[in-house]
């Protein structure tokens, strides 16, 4: 095994990749593995109707860092938004499978674990300033007036299908 000897003081650099990628977009092995583990529980839920069932595999494909409405995941789902709005406050594996990712239309926070609060004096530690740091952490960027920044995630799959993890690679 050849060896290289470089002068000393000099330390080698590793090269740099010169791709750029997307954070929000990537998926490490313990996000496919996660995935996959909700997927099975999704499928062997007792309680769930197919509908919700359908639902939150769709939701397992919006990304971190990026958010949709309820109004957009019922359009892909062919359903209503009350309908989906439903199914995320009933979600019995929040915030793995992430309902925090759902806004109102406007990109409003919308409600949150079956509270929605009209008021505009959010504090006190209500659920929505959960759903407002989940989103936060991740990377979604809110205006003053409470608003998402960005644009709403429409590019949904319905995951779950045999062998399908979508782009996800285990």
């Amino acid at each position: 095994m050849a060896t290289s000897v470089l002068p000393a003081g000099i330390t080698p650099t590793p090269a740099k990749s010169t791709t750029r990628t997307n954070p929000a977009k990537q998926s490490t092995p313990s996000t496919a593995l996660t995935t996959q583990k909700f997927l099975h529980r999704i499928s062997l839920h007792p309680t769930l109707t197919p509908y919700r069932r359908r639902v939150y595999r769709v939701l397992l494909s919006v990304p971190p860092g990026r958010w949709t409405t309820y109004s957009a995941m019922a359009t892909y789902l062919g359903s209503s938004a009350r309908a989906v709005g439903n199914a995320m406050r009933t979600n019995p594996f929040a915030p793995e499978v992430p309902c925090h990712r759902v806004l109102a239309a406007d990109g409003s926070l919308g409600g949150y674990k079956g509270e929605w609060r009209v008021s505009k004096h959010l504090g006190n530690g209500s659920f929505r300033d959960e759903k407002r740091m989940r989103l936060k952490e991740e990377g979604v960027v809110f205006d003053e007036a409470g608003k998402a920044n960005g644009v709403c995630f429409r590019d949904f799959r319905e995951l779950g299908g045999k062998g399908d993890l979508g782009d996800i690679k285990v």
